[in-house]
């Protein structure tokens, strides 16, 4: 029973990181997360203590808040993300079903409407390329992208947010399906890694300032 709790509590405030409720520097608080959630603050407690221990959450004196990633943290987890994305791809176009291409060709269609809205891009640019890691039917594979894409909730904002980047990050998804589509799997390795290359290049310059966020 408090094992099933333990994992409810974890789980909804991973979500609330996940979809930005709470940002890099957020400051938790145990009662406040208890009374949003309806529950205890036992397995609020214990969900804190695990993300602490998974580097999700940070120490400052008695308080826990939401960490953040440095440049060199960033740098080295897009070079893990694009290696194992890249290899989701390759699987993927080796793997995938018809159906599951056809729902890929759809997402990539309906996301045009989203482009004004870096927030809700965002939220279904997660959802492309979790479907992506699906279609490579590698659960171990799997496992590892989802613990990567947990710790890119750390990201203050997305890269999405940058002008024009929406539209071009939609090109870029259409190829990776068009080469998943006809099973060829070089290509499709290489267009999601040069997507995810194009996305770190955008991060680096709005955090520099070069490009505006629509965000701000």
């Amino acid at each position: 029973m408090t094992n099933e709790v333990q994992k409810d509590a974890y789980d909804l405030i991973l979500d609330a990181i996940d979809v930005g409720t709470y940002g890099p520097g957020d400051r938790l608080v145990e009662s406040e997360l208890a009374e949003r959630f309806g529950m205890s603050r036992t397995p609020i407690r214990e969900a804190l203590q695990r993300l602490e221990t998974q580097a999700m959450l940070t120490r400052t004196g008695r308080s826990l808040i939401v960490a953040s990633l440095d440049h060199n943290q960033l740098a080295e987890l897009y070079v893990v993300r694009a290696e194992l994305e890249g290899l989701a791809a390759a699987l993927a176009a080796q793997h995938a079903t018809p159906e599951e291409v056809r729902v890929l060709q759809a997402m990539v269609q309906s996301d045009l409407a989203l482009v004004d809205d870096p927030s809700a891009l965002s939220r279904a640019n997660r959802r492309f390329h979790k479907q992506i890691h699906l279609a490579s039917h590698n659960r171990y594979l799997i496992s590892q992208l989802d613990l990567v894409h947990r710790s890119m909730a750390l990201l203050a904002t997305t890269s999405l947010a940058a002008d024009g980047r929406g539209v071009m990050a939609l090109k870029e998804h259409e190829a990776i399906v068009a080469a998943i589509a006809a099973k060829d799997c070089a290509a499709a390795a290489d267009a999601l890694k040069r997507h995810l290359s194009f996305a770190f290049e955008t991060r680096l310059k709005l955090d520099s300032g070069e490009v505006k966020s629509k965000l701000r």
